[in-house]
Parts: structure tokens; C-alpha cells; sequence
């Protein structure tokens, strides 16, 4: 325990100053990640993160990360696949297992400093950063989410989000592009396309595409890819969002 407790210290330091993540030169595209916790049900869907990360590290990109601090809708069993009765846990602390203690308060996110910014899916997207799980089209967003998406698209930044997260540019942002990949279940491969008729219901023009490529709108620089809407391998997932990364990216013009 006593040489563990150096590590700790490094990484509430680290937490505190919300340092970037560096994988090149001060030229390279600084990137803010918004987390919505940790685990696929009740916050941020690990794989798809971890996907981000390791494609705007190839990428060159500076990454900071950012997660509301606020108490989760509800904890989840994941290996029950239940609500944990009694159980609360806090979206910054949670989102801080994935970003290794580095992380800042979302409340801190200014747009002055970033190129771009990335939304992960899971159903925390749908139930921490707003509550569409329960709402549907009617759902409120996170006041601090709804600020950093509108600030990115007045400033003509690229805003990256996959899986169930495009629905929060479709509530925020109203008459944008977004794809959640197909629009029938088809066997159940894409199981939760039903998310396309509360997509529509808001404003937004859904466009259908496979689980490896990405919606780009030019127009609004917002770019989405279905990810883990479709039940397929990994490798596809993980494809698919290294090249929505590729998108925002070039976007950001770095």
C-alpha cells in the first residue's frame, strides 16, 4: 500500500489539472472528450471511449476530458443487468476510471481552447447527459452539455458522437444530419433503431449507414457513426469510429 500511495497522489494531481493528453506537438488538434460515466448501461460504453482515445492518440491529437458532475440517473448490475437498489454514484468520479484520474469538471469546457469535441455512446448519454431514456423526443439535456454543443456549432467547430449520443445533437441542435445507423431491427442487428422515429420527431434528417462508416454534415460540421446501435465484432465498431475520428479531424483543420 505505502507504494501505491505516490501513484495516488500523481493521479488526484493529475484530475485537478485536467492536463491534456498529448500525442504530438502544441500543433496538433486539441480535443475535448465528454464522458457520461463508466459502463455500458448506466454511463459511458467503455469500448467505444477506449476506440476515441486510441484513434486521436494515431491521430496526433491533444485530448482532455470532461464529465458533468452530477449524481447518475441510476447504478446499474451490469452483471445482472439490474438496477442496484440503494446504490448512487457520481458521473465525474465514475468517468474519471476510463480517463485514469485525469478529468475536469464539464462545467470547465470552453470552447476557446478546443478544435473539436467528441461524444462516446452508452446509455449514459441517454440518461446522465439527458434523459432521453425516459423522455424520448421530449427529454431535457444537461444544461452544461446543451451549452458545449451549441458553443462548438456557433464557433463552426466539429462535434464528433456515436451510437445513441447523436440524439443529443438532434434535441439541442434540431435541423442537423445524424445517422444511428439503419432504420429496421433487421433480426435484431440493429436493435435499437427505433431511436430514428424520436430522431425525426426533433427536427433532425436521419441518413442511413453501416456500422464501419460515418454521417458527415458538412454544413453543421457534425459528424455521427452508429457504433454499438448495430450487434456486430467489435473490430467493426472499433472501424467505424476511427473513422468518424478521421472525420472530425479533418474538419477541425488540424
Amino acid at each position: 500500500m505505502l507504494a501505491l500511495r505516490p501513484l495516488l497522489s500523481q493521479a488526484r494531481l493529475s484530475r485537478t489539472a485536467g492536463s491534456f493528453h498529448t500525442g504530438a506537438a502544441c500543433c496538433a488538434a486539441k480535443v475535448a472528450v465528454v464522458l457520461s460515466g463508466c459502463g455500458v448501461y448506466d454511463g459511458t460504453e467503455i469500448h467505444e471511449a477506449s476506440a476515441i482515445l486510441v484513434h486521436l492518440s494515431r491521430g496526433g491529437a491533444q485530448v482532455r476530458m470532461f464529465a458533468p458532475d452530477v449524481a447518475q440517473m441510476h447504478v446499474i448490475d451490469h452483471g445482472k443487468g439490474q438496477p442496484a437498489e440503494g446504490e448512487s454514484r457520481n458521473v465525474l468520479s465514475e468517468s474519471a476510471r476510463i480517463a485514469r484520474g485525469s478529468i475536469s469538471d464539464l462545467g470547465h469546457l470552453d470552447v476557446s481552447n478546443h478544435d473539436a469535441v467528441i461524444f462516446p455512446g452508452g446509455f449514459g448519454a441517454a440518461k446522465n447527459l439527458s434523459t432521453f431514456a425516459v423522455d424520448g423526443k421530449d427529454c431535457e439535456v444537461n444544461k452544461d452539455v446543451e451549452r458545449v454543443l451549441k458553443d462548438f456549432h456557433k464557433a463552426g467547430k466539429p462535434i464528433g458522437l456515436c451510437c445513441i449520443s447523436p440524439v443529443l445533437a438532434a434535441r439541442v441542435l434540431g435541423k442537423v444530419e445524424v445517422t444511428v445507423g439503419h432504420e429496421e431491427e433487421e433480426g435484431g442487428k440493429w436493435p435499437y433503431a427505433g431511436t430514428v422515429q424520436a430522431i425525426r420527431a426533433l427536427g433532425a434528417k436521419h441518413c442511413v449507414k453501416d456500422v464501419t462508416e460515418t454521417h458527415v454534415d458538412q454544413k453543421n460540421k457534425v459528424v455521427t457513426a452508429p457504433a454499438f446501435m448495430c450487434d456486430t465484432q467489435l473490430h467493426l465498431i472499433f472501424d467505424g469510429i476511427g473513422a468518424m475520428v478521421r472525420d472530425v479531424l479533418r474538419l477541425s483543420g488540424k
